[in-house]
């Protein structure tokens, strides 16, 4: 193998050993520091019960507080804050189709998703939100501490302040343990980023109505079960600093599986590529591949239409953009109206795994997508709408598409059905998939794919526009792969 995955790349210095030894130890933690999971299942399901949020479809053109503005028929909310949808040119020198427009999101602003970490008994504990978002199937998820835009936090909407903010205004009054601005979903925003971040305190933290103490080993658990995880909570946990040296020692001897995951987070273990290799294919490929975006007026985009209240496209394909009205009993403000997203069926979302000398590696995707700020962004090895592939873009399947359908259920390790950003998007679920390939099977790599580690892939997390936030859900669903040394009985 050619090189060692290190955490001191890109000019960043490696963590204090306290920070990922720490984390390891919260990770593998399950039990009853704090609450037992029983009395979470408790807790959670009552908070399902009395914090639902009633959600009505509305036509684009009677949203209250949001109009079409005249000229361009893009449309903005009265405040001029939040977000607006706009029309997007798209030209690539890449893929089946190299010309084409599209509505799209425009949110300049810069939001926070933050989560307040405390050690009890000895162990790091994560304070987490139960959270409805009008686009959430199943209604309350786990949100972070913190989950506001920037007009929300400014209090625009006229509501009430945003609990815990304070804690990320001035973080350097506390341990850091990450910090950085993240891309998000870069087909349906464009140049969206939140600052994720991840802060330690040492002082006593009220626990309001409608948050609780978790472990990071108890959320990974959680990530095993459909639509409880939100996805601003997996990004910042997947940014959280997993990986450090002599994370090999220790693991569980029986599990194969563990065992990789394990050696793959160990920056003193060798990988397929050395991040140098790795950080000069990216760059080559933001050079290489040619993608022009320009923001045009809604007025302008060719192949969508205004039916029935909606923003469809022609053929059905792709996702619709409607309106909602919403009422809620338990959020800053009582009621609001807004356009969202609505995908035209559930995506799949998959990693391809495979142990490389007894390390596991992920087989990631340099992936270009119109709304990146900075063209590529490492992917997952399948990252798709199947359905798009039997109409509009019959005979151009994605690589691996095929055999990550394919696979036994022996082979998915891990598959669990998750939803995006419920803010924006409306029931928009992905079926999240880790799939382990046996280590002697060739698998032909085309050129914009590449096998990396999970240390690999932590010290690229600690830096802005590197890993899209598909992956990152991936890289928080192969931490949870790794399980505690089963204690032996003398």
């Amino acid at each position: 193998m050619a090189g060692k995955a290190t955490g001191s790349v890109l000019g960043m210095p490696s963590r204090p050993p306290a920070d990922w030894a720490r984390i390891t130890r919260s990770a593998t933690a399950t039990g009853a520091e704090v609450a037992t999971m029983e009395r979470f299942g408790r807790w959670f399901e009552s908070r399902r019960r009395t914090d639902s949020l009633r959600v009505d479809r509305v036509p684009l053109d009677e949203l209250t507080g949001w109009h079409r503005r005249a000229g361009t028929a893009d449309v903005v909310h009265d405040s001029g804050k939040f977000f607006s949808v706009r029309g997007l040119r798209v030209r690539t020198s890449l893929g089946p189709v190299h010309d084409w427009t599209q509505p799209i999101f425009d949110q300049p602003e810069i939001g926070v998703l933050g989560i307040v970490v405390k050690e009890f008994n000895g162990v790091l504990h994560c304070l987490m939100q139960a959270k409805a978002e009008p686009g959430d199937p199943g209604g309350v998820q786990l949100s972070p501490t913190v989950q506001a835009t920037k007009s929300n936090y400014t209090q625009v909407h006229g509501g009430r302040p945003v609990p815990y903010l304070d804690h990320f205004r001035q973080p350097a009054h506390h341990r850091v343990l990450a910090d950085v601005l993240q891309s998000e979903q870069g087909s349906w925003f464009y140049r969206k980023r939140n600052r994720n971040i991840a802060i330690e305190v040492t002082e006593d933290v009220e626990v309001l109505d409608g948050f609780h103490w978790l472990t990071i080993g108890q959320l990974h658990r959680l990530l095993a079960v459909d639509n409880i995880v939100n996805m601003d909570a997996r990004t910042v946990l997947s940014c959280l600093p997993f990986s450090g040296p002599g994370l090999a020692d220790g693991t569980g001897e029986d599990d194969e599986l563990s065992s990789a995951v394990a050696r793959s987070s160990s920056t003193d273990q060798p990988s397929r590529h050395s991040m140098g290799e790795l950080l000069s294919w990216i760059t080559d490929s933001r050079v290489r591949n040619e993608v022009d975006t320009t923001l045009i007026p809604l007025s302008e985009v060719a192949g969508w239409r205004l039916s029935a209240g909606r923003l469809s496209h022609h053929t059905g394909a792709y996702f619709d953009v409607l309106g909602v009205s919403v009422r809620a009993a338990r959020r800053e403000v009582g009621s609001w109206s807004q356009p969202m997203i609505e995908p035209t069926g559930q995506g799949v979302v998959a990693f391809m795994v495979k142990s490389i000398g007894g390390v596991l590696h992920a087989l990631v995707n340099a992936r270009v997508e119109p709304g990146y700020l900075d063209v590529v962004e490492l992917a997952p090895t399948v990252q798709c709408n199947p359905e798009n592939y039997g109409t509009v873009l019959a005979g151009h399947r994605p690589p691996f598409l095929d055999e990550v359908l394919a696979s036994t259920a022996e082979q998915r390790v891990f598959d669990t059905v998750l939803s995006e950003e419920g803010g924006r998007f409306y029931h928009a679920t992905n079926r999240y998939l880790i799939v382990w390939t046996e280590p002697d099977r060739g698998l032909a790599c085309p050129p914009d794919f590449r096998w990396i580690t999970l240390a690999q892939l932590g010290a690229l997390l600690q830096h802005s526009h590197y890993v899209n936030v598909q992956a990152r859900t991936l890289v928080a669903c192969l931490h949870s792969l790794r399980r505690p040394r089963a204690r032996r009985v003398a």
